[in-house]
């Protein structure tokens, strides 16, 4: 059996085809798919801007840019995430406070978010970041009231999250709307809901912040009537993405619920099984989140080296399965020390395992029967 990967990005011929008639126009960057991409996200999301860019890292950075993050400015973000976002407020000179996570979402709460910032004794903070670990949207309403409180931006660190959804009123809120942000922020990452190889997505409601993404985006340039005429108006970069790129996410948005629809099956089957295994704990859902699916996580029992023990015997069996995340503060980059309750819960159980549109029912039973075998049960099938 080939290894099967935590998970994958799934590719047919309406992609390629899209791609192949994308690279025969007159222009292949800055050309007419960037916009018509941009568009549809924005209709699919139902937020008033969207803007493009070249990585999901790249749209963290044009979100903090956006907000004109300066150094010494004061950021919460959560402890247990991907690098991306603490490497650009470091970047940036602010001045970066971690809020633990929930034990079992691997996610900050208003409580996590208040306690860092009494912990602290900040006065005032630009930002707070939130991230919906797995995909799962919790708290958007909440975070809101936070927001207002402290007068601060809230920017929602979505790269899990593209399709997602939450409950208010009977009505349900795509994450990416903004509603209940000023900023959201997707990856387009092959192992993401929909990929366009490398990419990301700004999400925006604000007018003033669009105009400040676009113009970061693109060294800074502001054009005229005439192309020969232009000015420098913002410091920037380019992290344009590509027509060829854009023509491969309008594909993959077509297929999105389709996308959504597979992992959702693939998790009710996972749990299915893992409800039955009392070594196994499953993070509780609420029929008000909608998730996207984008990771499976289950929680071992938080026994020294047991995690590391599942990881190399499943790797044995050619299961990839993965960490998300090791905590900020345990990386060399991070000069000091700190060590946070339910982080370090989250970090010592918590195990991603394959999810992916293309998962066959077969190697998901192959991963499912491998666990059972790990902790010496018989499966009843």
């Amino acid at each position: 059996m080939k290894i099967i990967p935590y998970g994958k990005q799934f590719i047919d011929s309406k992609d390629i085809s899209a791609v192949v008639k994308s690279l025969k126009e007159d222009k292949i960057t800055t050309g007419p798919y960037i916009e018509k991409f941009e568009k549809k996200v924005s209709s699919f999301l139902k937020c008033n801007y969207t803007t493009v860019c070249n990585s999901g890292t790249s749209a963290i950075y044009l979100a903090l840019r956006a907000i004109d993050l300066k150094e010494k400015d004061s950021i919460i973000m959560p402890a247990m995430n991907f690098i991306a976002s603490y490497n650009i407020a470091k970047l940036l000179r602010a001045n970066v406070y971690f809020a633990d996570v929930d034990k079992i979402t691997g996610q900050v709460t208003p409580d996590t978010i208040i306690d860092c910032y009494k912990k602290y004794k900040l006065k005032k903070i630009k930002a707070i970041i939130v991230m919906y670990n797995g995909g799962y949207p919790q708290n958007n309403e909440n975070f809101l009231k936070i927001k207002k409180k402290f007068k601060c931006f809230i920017i929602e660190d979505a790269c899990h999250a593209l399709g997602a959804a939450y409950k208010i009123k009977k009505r349900y809120i795509k994450v990416g709307s903004c509603e209940h942000s000023d900023i959201s922020t997707f990856s387009l990452h092959p192992l993401k809901t929909i990929t366009t190889g490398e990419g990301g997505i700004v999400t925006t409601n604000s007018k003033k912040l669009n105009h400040k993404l676009k113009l970061v985006r693109s060294h800074g340039i502001l054009k005229s009537k005439h192309h020969w005429k232009y000015n420098i108006i913002e410091y920037g970069l380019n992290l344009r993405l590509n027509d060829f790129q854009c023509a491969l996410g309008i594909s993959q948005l077509k297929k999105i619920t389709k996308f959504i629809k597979k992992r959702k099956q693939i998790s009710l089957t996972y749990d299915k099984f893992f409800s039955k295994l009392n070594e196994v704990t499953l993070p509780k859902k609420d029929k008000s989140r909608l998730s996207s699916h984008h990771l499976y996580i289950i929680h071992l029992a938080n026994k020294k080296n047991l995690k590391n023990k599942f990881l190399k015997y499943m790797l044995k069996k050619k299961i990839y399965v993965q960490y998300h995340y090791i905590p900020i503060y345990k990386f060399n980059i991070f000069n000091g020390k700190l060590k946070l309750i339910n982080t370090e819960n989250y970090f010592n159980s918590a195990i991603s395992l394959p999810i992916f549109f293309d998962l066959s029912k077969e190697k998901q039973m192959y991963v499912i029967k491998s666990v059972y075998q790990f902790f010496k049960k018989k499966i009843k099938l």
